[in-house]
């Protein structure tokens, strides 16, 4: 079931998402070659709940950590430990905030250093993805929309799109109704509607869009083992307009 949200509730959401979008930016000033992704995770979790929140990923179905950090050919749901970043490398950061029971996502792939102009391809490639994505959330298209224009643009520049793992609803909780594909398929399809909010989130492969879980039970990666990028905004779908939630500066 798809919940709508009022005024009140977008504006609940609208501040987790305002507190997660500072969250990244002081996490991008620390991405560098020799942090570990257990520091960075530490971070995310100190500053928010020093802001009067929650990192919700934490203990979210025994998840062990506040934010997924995902190096290289990782897809998503890295946890943090020991490794230590290396210049050259990408790291995807994706975080989730709770702020009285308000949920909002979002996540960002940052280069470490000078990166390959493969790895630039990939990251330019997804933000695209998500901006094209985004634009299409607006009221009286359909979640197909969305997914079209992410597989399309992807596939154009001869790039993978994960397809085991897709977009969601969110803002009363971390994953609601609808899914929000990246692909075009035979699923449901609804039409957007004011009041929606939507966590959209290429992931955007430079080889193939196969997948496989990792013995952690949590880290995605790639199956032929190529780099992965992502990228996620949580927007909200108004009577003329859409508008991100966790737009970052």
């Amino acid at each position: 079931m798809i919940r709508l949200k009022n005024e009140k509730e977008i504006a609940g959401i609208r501040e987790s998402g305002r507190l997660l979008s500072r969250t990244l930016e002081e996490l991008k000033k620390l991405v560098g070659e020799g942090i570990s992704t257990r520091e960075l995770d530490s971070f995310a979790r100190s500053y928010i709940e020093s802001h009067g929140g929650r990192p919700w990923f934490l203990g979210y179905m025994n998840y062990p950590a506040s934010l997924c950090v995902s190096v290289n050919n990782e897809v998503i749901h890295g946890i943090p430990g020991t490794r230590r970043l290396r210049s050259g490398d990408i790291v995807s950061l994706d975080l989730g905030v709770d702020i009285k029971g308000y949920f909002s996502d979002a996540a960002i792939t940052l280069p470490v250093g000078a990166i390959s102009r493969k790895r630039e391809a990939l990251l330019r490639v997804t933000r695209e993805c998500l901006a094209l994505a985004v634009e299409q959330a607006v009221a009286g298209n359909r979640i197909g929309d969305i997914s079209r224009a992410v597989f399309e643009h992807a596939v154009g520049k001869s790039c993978g799109v994960v397809r085991d793992y897709c977009g969601h609803g969110v803002g009363f909780a971390p994953h609601e109704d609808p899914q929000v594909p990246n692909y075009v398929g035979g699923g449901p399809n609804p039409r957007l509607k004011e009041g929606m909010v939507l966590a959209i989130e290429p992931m955007i492969n430079s080889g193939t869009g196969d997948v496989e879980l990792l013995e952690d039970g949590w880290t995605v990666v790639t199956a032929d083992g190529s780099d992965s990028a992502h990228f996620e905004h949580t927007v909200v779908v108004l009577k003329d307009r859409m508008e991100i939630l966790t737009a970052l500066d």
